[in-house]
């Protein structure tokens, strides 16, 4: 998950405090002292965290909780509350697209910000969101900038207008509008723009001339995650040279400098509106403060749960989730479990957003039921087509050719075997009905 350590040292200053006999002066500043140490260690700016923990500690000696609420829980919500807030505060931000129009939208930063993986990963946010999204590549300078553009809107089936020939970023620009407001009319048009002066001002004058040409709906500024507090400098130049309508900060998986970067940038009134955590064209998702805060904390992220459940169900398939239910399922249906959950991203990161369930599961043992299915993986392709719909022919001398196949070893194919027979006699037990039920509440299937 994002900003892995943040969240390990605030978890375990809840503990500390949910573990404390009683509540007292003591108590409460030795909340602050640890959750000052945990945001400073995720660079979040010393002015930011001094004035974040003072709020804190004044918070949670001086204010009485409501009816109902213990005190432990009201200085919990106020650590919520404080962290939203130096984070932003608020829910997502929309894009506030219109629909009877191409809406340009103009992507800028400097060189090395993930500017182009960021226009890609949009454009794959926008299809899943009802938009036809059209691309135009304008980075002159940087080589095989429009090829490596190309390459990742490939993938989502998305159109890349560019000019090898040219040498003019705002020609280009708008020779492109042109093409995708024609007979190809798009809904919206992204326009990936170079980065490639690491100094300032020259970059801030071509983006200006760039802006001027093309008139965008709205410009969205590219931010490297792992540049820590410095992002709050860049963040502030663009603001105050064009109109920034909102901030995607990238690379923030694993990123040690993650909070600097957040905290910096919420700091500048600009608002987040995306964050990117992680390389999978998939791996770009709305930015709202109190969600992203609740994950932190381990209260969970249920309706960004829902929003994955929603979107897999989109792309299910029903003959087999019907097999599935009904108990009847092959070793092909396990496989699609398996690429499922994997659609949802990490293990890691489905718990993170469970409430109950984050922070409770150990990543220890994550990592190891993570392991186990990337194997399982691999040994069921490396089965024929025959064994798949009919495991029970599997004999030893087949485990032994899957085991080669899949690099394992014949005892992690008895294991995979025997967890899809434990998984087909649950599903036949329940008769589907529970499990139904449970993927109904969490977005699958049909009421």
């Amino acid at each position: 998950m994002v900003l892995d350590n943040l969240k390990q040292g605030l978890r375990a200053t809840l503990k500390k405090l949910v573990g404390a006999s009683s509540i007292d002066e003591n108590i409460i500043k030795e909340l602050a002292r640890d959750v000052q140490r945990s945001l400073l260690q995720a660079d979040v700016n010393v002015r930011l965290v001094l004035e974040l923990t003072n709020r804190l500690q004044e918070r949670a000696l001086k204010e009485q909780p409501p009816p109902g609420l213990s005190r432990k829980d009201h200085i919990v919500k106020i650590l919520y509350e404080e962290l939203s807030r130096l984070l932003g505060g608020g829910d997502e931000v929309g894009l506030a697209l219109r629909k009877d129009k191409s809406n340009i939208v103009l992507m800028v930063g400097i060189e090395g910000s993930g500017k182009t993986s960021a226009t890609a990963k949009l454009a794959k946010w926008l299809l899943k969101h009802g938009y036809s999204v059209g691309v135009i590549g304008t980075d002159t300078y940087r080589p095989a900038a429009l090829e490596q553009l190309r390459t990742l809107c490939r993938r989502i089936n998305v159109e890349v207008y560019g000019d090898e020939k040219s040498k003019d970023p705002v020609q280009i620009a708008l020779k492109g509008m042109e093409y995708f407001t024609g007979a190809r009319k798009k809904d919206v048009i992204l326009i990936d723009t170079a980065g490639r002066h690491k100094e300032e001002k020259g970059l801030l004058e071509e983006m200006r001339l760039m802006y001027n040409a093309v008139r965008p709906d709205l410009v969205l500024l590219v931010i490297d995650g792992t540049i820590g507090q410095q992002a709050y400098a860049q963040a502030d130049a663009f603001h105050k040279n064009v109109p920034v309508g909102g901030i995607i900060v990238t690379k923030l998986d694993g990123s040690a400098k993650g909070g600097g970067a957040l905290s910096a940038t919420a700091a500048t009134g600009a608002r987040i509106m995306f964050i990117s955590t992680g390389e999978r064209i998939d791996d770009l998702e709305q930015f709202s403060p109190t969600r992203f805060v609740g994950r932190l904390l381990g209260m969970g992220d249920i309706k960004a749960l829902l929003e994955m459940a929603k979107q897999l169900e989109q792309e299910a398939d029903e003959v087999k989730i019907r097999r599935i239910m009904s108990g009847k399922m092959t070793i092909e249906d396990f496989y699609y479990q398996i690429e499922q959950v994997g659609k949802m991203g990490s293990l890691r990161a489905l718990f993170e957003h469970i409430p109950g369930v984050a922070g409770m599961v150990r990543d220890e043992d994550v990592d190891v039921m993570e392991e186990k299915m990337n194997r399982w993986r691999y040994m069921i392709q490396s089965m024929s087509k025959e064994e798949r719909a009919n495991p029970d022919i599997i004999n030893a001398s087949r485990i032994r050719r899957i085991a080669r196949g899949s690099g394992t070893s014949e005892r992690d194919v008895k294991e995979m075997l025997t967890q899809y027979k434990r998984s087909k006699d649950m599903m036949k037990a329940m008769k589907g009905r529970q499990m139904m039920g449970f993927l109904k509440r969490l977005g699958f299937g049909k009421e």
